[in-house]
């Protein structure tokens, strides 16, 4: 079965321009949605598969640029190319230094513009598996006992199973048990792997 070709989503608020780039880009094998303005992007369910998002800088109503302060408000990360029929250095900073892969001038190159959504993808690939796992790691979080969770903090610190037992009021075999237990949970095959995991995640245990 031949996997979906990723989508791109061009907002534009010229007709011809998003003609031309839907044409474009289709030829290049992508899968396109176009956009007459930042409203109308918005009305759209969010894309659960790969893709970018090609959107111009200067548009009526909501600009580009607030367009993108507002997916990243409300939690909605995507990979974003910019275009622009006018060269603003304050706001081409603004745009990459909030994520944005990359910001093109009008009229468009159609190899840099390619060259960019490839990167988008590729990027946009790569961050969607990391927060899949991080959601897998958090998952066997969530199955650790509040005790193992106190065992898991002081493990990934590098403590000794003594002085966890010091620390938590327990006998040494106690904590060994717990260990094997907070391994197990986090399909861990060390100790290196376990901080690691951890770290992946970003997950903070409680050490209480």
């Amino acid at each position: 079965m031949t996997a979906a070709s990723p989508l791109v989503l061009v907002v534009d608020d010229e007709p011809s321009v998003r003609k031309s780039l839907t044409r474009l880009l289709r030829a290049a094998g992508y899968t396109v949605e176009a956009f007459a303005s930042a409203r109308e992007f918005l009305a759209r369910e969010p894309h659960h598969g790969p893709c970018c998002l090609v959107l111009d800088v200067r548009m009526s109503g909501l600009t580009g640029i607030q367009l993108q302060e507002m997916l990243a408000a409300a939690g909605r990360r995507m990979s974003i190319v910019f275009v622009t029929g006018h060269v603003d250095v304050p706001t081409s900073v603004k745009a990459m230094k909030a994520g944005a892969v990359d910001l093109l001038t009008k009229p468009v190159d159609v190899q840099d513009l390619i060259a960019a959504i490839q990167r988008a993808v590729t990027k946009d690939e790569r961050d969607r598996a990391t927060e899949a796992r991080r959601a897998e790691i958090q998952w066997c979080v969530r199955l650790l006992t509040p005790r193992e969770t106190e065992v898991f903090a002081r493990v990934v610190t590098g403590m000794l199973n003594k002085q966890i037992a010091a620390a938590l009021g327990i006998g040494e075999k106690t904590v060994k048990v717990h260990r094997a237990r907070v391994m197990e949970k986090m399909r861990a095959g060390s100790v290196a792997e376990l901080v690691r995991l951890a770290d992946e995640a970003g997950v903070t245990v409680p050490q209480t």
